[in-house]
């Protein structure tokens, strides 16, 4: 069990170890990010911009425009401040910063439902050139980080507060735009990203003991859609449910539903936050109540079957 955010910071660290050019800027919240193991190594390439959520873009924007690898880094909610700066400085000058949300979805807890993006994705998924990404354990996220500095352009990732189970090892190949196949089955497919991988796998599990045989894929890129993968997967099984902490409407879900709208043939539901905010509160208490649990989730499988 560990959290995203610590493969991130791992990451990041071995990004600026191989690119002189990889840079870190901070919003005051390095150390809950995890980015301050660049400042440990390198502090001439960590930047803290306090609580300056809209001027950290610009500055990374500035940075990536001198040819660094720009990683601006806060809570994924605390990234919605400066949405016109990560617009029209990042990604409408297709500028090479990488933001990275942090604390995101109802796993944030006991900080409540102001601190609680279930946003994010579906804010960010909409700018022209934005890669979206959020990794189901912290081996693909440290992963996606060294994906992310060799990527050029713009993208955002999100990342948990709270562990998760470990699903990948160490020889894991990570690929931005494509997503993988868990676990193969017949009567449906879920398509999960970041914690509700570990719950998918987890409820299929369950469910193969009552002969219901699901087909889990990890779905960790959002933005650009592997849309191959889903189709073929779909047009096995007929069925198709998401499984995200996060708005059903605009994330992972709503790609998910754009695509099977323009390619019909199997049935959809999304499953993950209703159209609602959280509250303060335990994650797994959370996740039972706006029902992303492992038992809420088998529920809503054998009621759409």
């Amino acid at each position: 069990m560990e959290a995203s955010r610590e493969g991130y910071g791992r990451g990041l660290l071995k990004a600026a170890e191989k690119d002189p050019n990889v840079v870190a800027l901070e919003a005051d919240l390095g150390k809950s990010t995890k980015s301050r193991t660049v400042k440990e190594a390198f502090p001439e390439r960590w930047v803290s911009c306090g609580i300056t959520e809209q001027n950290m873009m610009v500055m990374a924007a500035g940075l990536a425009s001198s040819g660094k690898v720009a990683f601006a880094s806060t809570f994924a909610i605390f990234t919605e401040r400066a949405f016109e700066q990560i617009r029209n400085c990042v990604c409408r000058m297709k500028m090479n910063v990488k933001i990275i949300g942090s604390h995101a979805g109802l796993m944030t807890g006991t900080d409540g439902s102001s601190a609680q993006a279930i946003e994010d994705m579906a804010i960010y998924r909409t700018l022209p050139g934005m890669v979206v990404l959020c990794p189901a354990d912290s081996v693909e996220a440290e992963k996606a980080t060294l994906a992310l500095a060799k990527h050029k352009g713009p993208a955002y990732m999100r990342l948990t507060r709270d562990k998760t189970p470990i699903l990948f090892d160490d020889k894991y190949i990570f690929e931005i735009g494509k997503g993988k196949i868990m676990r193969e089955g017949k009567d449906a497919t879920i398509v999960a990203c970041g914690p509700l991988v570990s719950i998918a796998l987890e409820a299929a599990g369950f469910l193969a003991k009552e002969n219901i045989s699901l087909e889990v894929i990890n779905m960790s890129t959002i933005k650009p859609l592997d849309s191959a993968l889903i189709l073929k997967s779909a047009k096995k099984t007929k069925r198709v449910i998401t499984a995200e902490d996060h708005s059903i409407i605009g994330g992972l879900g709503g790609a998910v539903a754009e695509l099977l709208a323009e390619n019909p043939g199997a049935k959809l539901v999304r499953h993950g936050v209703q159209d609602t905010f959280g509250e303060s509160g335990q994650p797994e208490e959370l996740y039972d109540k706006y029902g992303l649990s492992v038992k809420h989730l088998i529920q809503r499988i054998k009621k759409d079957l």
